[in-house]
């Protein structure tokens, strides 16, 4: 999921620190981006996504979440980097190719989209279950730790200032409305050029969320 200079970077974080916060982990990751042959390959791929994501829209709400991308790809490692024609003719993908697909239906829709990343919560078990996966598919795991894990999706703009946080992988939006526990948000950011992000940064729920930078949930 990660550039090898984001995994150096978290090394260098790791020995810095013994317990970093829970976002401090990936303070300075960049979003994943598929990679592009130059060729025709990876054009035919990225004009794939749009036209199914057009098709299967059917004149639907522009800003209804693609999930037929989590139809079609299973969640689970990615080895990258990762380029647009081996993305799109896989069956099994992460979060961050996820992410990118999603984008690219996004903005083909003609709506203001941006990518956003979470630090999420979830038990030992699970993590340590994911990180055996992980190593199984030769994938890098720096998006776990002992109890959060660092997780892609995007940011739709649905009024002036307001977002929806649409997490691809699982196929739905997140709830701005949450009690904590497992799959919990405790982290987000939304990425987005000064340019095109409101005066006053985003409104998700009860939340103020200012562009590049990281948000807690309380």
């Amino acid at each position: 999921m990660y550039l090898a200079a984001a995994e150096q970077r978290l090394d260098l974080l790791e020995k810095e620190t013994d317990r970093a916060p829970c976002s401090a982990r990936w303070e300075e990751f960049p979003f994943s981006v598929l990679s592009h042959h130059g060729e025709a390959c990876c054009d035919i791929a990225r004009e794939w996504v749009k036209a199914m994501d057009f098709a299967q829209l059917n004149g639907g709400d522009l800003l209804s979440g693609p999930r037929w991308l989590r139809q079609k790809y299973e969640w689970g490692p990615s080895v990258w980097p990762l380029h647009w024609c081996d993305a799109v003719g896989a069956k099994v993908i992460d979060c961050g190719a996820h992410a990118a697909l999603a984008h690219e239906a996004f903005e083909a829709r003609g709506v203001t989209a941006f990518r956003a990343q979470f630090v999420q919560s979830y038990s030992p078990d699970a993590i340590g279950q994911w990180r055996t996966k992980w190593a199984d598919g030769e994938a890098s795991d720096h998006w776990l730790d002992d109890e959060f894990i660092y997780h892609e999706g995007n940011a739709l703009l649905a009024g002036e200032d307001e977002v929806k946080l649409w997490d691809g992988s699982a196929g739905c939006w997140i709830n701005p409305r949450q009690a904590g526990g497992y799959g919990s948000l405790m982290a987000v950011r939304i990425l987005a050029e000064e340019t095109r992000a409101p005066s006053g940064g985003f409104r998700w729920g009860l939340h103020r969320i200012a562009p590049n930078h990281w948000h807690h949930i309380a």
